[in-house]
């Protein structure tokens, strides 16, 4: 197995591409210490996978920087070590044209994606620096690659978590500690299912005219899936990962231009 005997923590790993993330890294070895808003979510993610004490949750939310250094600190308390990092969590607070957006919709989307990636970064080197190992996975979006109208803030803050990815491999490249990007399109999960009427919305479309966009701009003609996320984690949190760092991994089908 790729991650025998590593350590992992995921922030927002109870749905959609996280959980993804989780059980592929479960299935891969390692030991994982998931993140989520809900108690009663994290309970049910553990009792859906089953992984036992290979597996575990610490509630949080991750706008306030306290959750994200209790949930590095909680996964060294735990397991003894933190190998990887999976800088998950994130969404849009508000879908609206930038001259009708709120103050508070903008602040809450830009907290939510960069300032929780950059605590994340933050936390996780205080451990992986002096180790001297360690990988740090920031999950971005096409998005951080374009633009869409109606989610000004969440472009902003996704195409600000790609630089700041790139800023903080340069850092550590000589350390033995990679930090790189996944870029997924859109992939059907259960939050997308629940939230993307109201991003359709914003862009002019109905949510089937939005997943038709999206795939038909795609090489592939479909959408990718939370399998293909976690393949790709999966190898940048591996040892043969080791070589790849400040990358951004498009999982979108071929649809950005880099």
């Amino acid at each position: 197995m790729k991650l025998e005997g590593k350590v992992a923590a995921v922030t927002g790993g109870t749905r959609g591409i996280g959980r993804g993330i989780v059980e592929a890294f479960i299935a891969e070895g390692a030991s994982v210490v998931m993140n989520g808003r809900s108690e009663e979510k994290g309970a049910r993610a553990l009792e859906e996978m089953g992984a036992g004490d290979q597996a575990h949750f610490i509630a949080g939310d991750v706008t306030q920087e306290a959750t994200i250094s209790g949930l590095v600190d909680g996964t060294v308390e735990r397991y003894g070590r933190i190998d990887i990092l999976v800088n998950n969590a994130g969404g849009s607070s508000g879908f609206a044209p930038v001259a009708q957006m709120e103050n508070e919709a903008w602040d809450h989307t830009i907290t939510w994606n960069l300032s929780a990636t950059f605590w994340g970064i933050k936390h996780a080197f205080r451990y992986m620096i002096p180790q001297e190992s360690g990988r740090i996975i920031n999950i971005s979006s096409l998005e951080g690659k374009h633009g869409k109208p109606g989610i000004a803030a969440y472009v902003a803050a996704k195409h600000a978590i790609n630089g700041l990815t790139k800023s903080s491999a340069q850092e550590v490249g000589t350390t033995g500690i990679t930090v790189n990007a996944i870029c997924p399109g859109l992939i059907e999960t259960d939050i997308v299912r629940e939230s993307g009427a109201a991003a359709a919305a914003s862009m002019g479309l109905t949510y089937d005219e939005m997943v038709e966009q999206f795939s038909s701009e795609s090489s592939i003609k479909r959408m990718n899936t939370v399998e293909e996320v976690g393949a790709v984690a999966v190898l940048l949190a591996s040892d043969v990962g080791s070589g790849i760092t400040g990358a951004l991994w498009s999982v979108d089908g071929g649809t950005a231009a880099y």
